[in-house]
């Protein structure tokens, strides 16, 4: 319940802050405009999960949003192509992790280059989802 009170709430933000200027807006160089919410929890993405912390981005003709870097977040989103699953690294070898299970979700919604998107992934445990991300700055908030 708290993770879907703060996907909405913040979803909601962005609609109240830029939706307007979305539907007039001509698109931001090739990749158009998009509005997105990152969500990071500590379960594996059921609506009772609890909400760590999440940000807000928005990469039309300039980045901003909660985003602690949104200029380098709306970059890597862009070189993913609309495929978020790009995000998404080979784990980083040299970082030793625990066995243990305790499941970390990533999600991503909004607007992406113009058209609606929600993606999720599922991590074994936070020192994985930081092994695999391994710097993105999409989740470095």
């Amino acid at each position: 319940m708290r993770h879907h009170i703060v996907a909405v709430s913040a979803l909601s933000l962005l609609c109240l802050a830029g939706t307007t200027g979305l539907a007039e807006a001509q698109p931001a160089g090739a990749h158009g405009p998009s509005a997105m919410v990152f969500t990071v929890t500590q379960g594996s993405g059921a609506p009772t999960d609890t909400v760590l912390r999440a940000s807000t981005l928005s990469c039309t003709y300039t980045a901003e949003g909660t985003h602690p870097a949104p200029r380098a977040a709306c970059d890597a989103l862009n070189a993913t192509d609309g495929e978020l699953n790009r995000l998404l690294a080979a784990p980083n070898t040299s970082r030793p992790c625990p066995k243990h299970f305790a499941p970390v979700t990533v999600t991503a919604d909004g607007v992406l280059h113009g058209r609606r998107v929600t993606w999720k992934h599922t991590f074994s445990n936070a020192c994985i989802m930081s092994a695999t991300l391994n710097g993105n700055p999409v989740y470095a908030f």
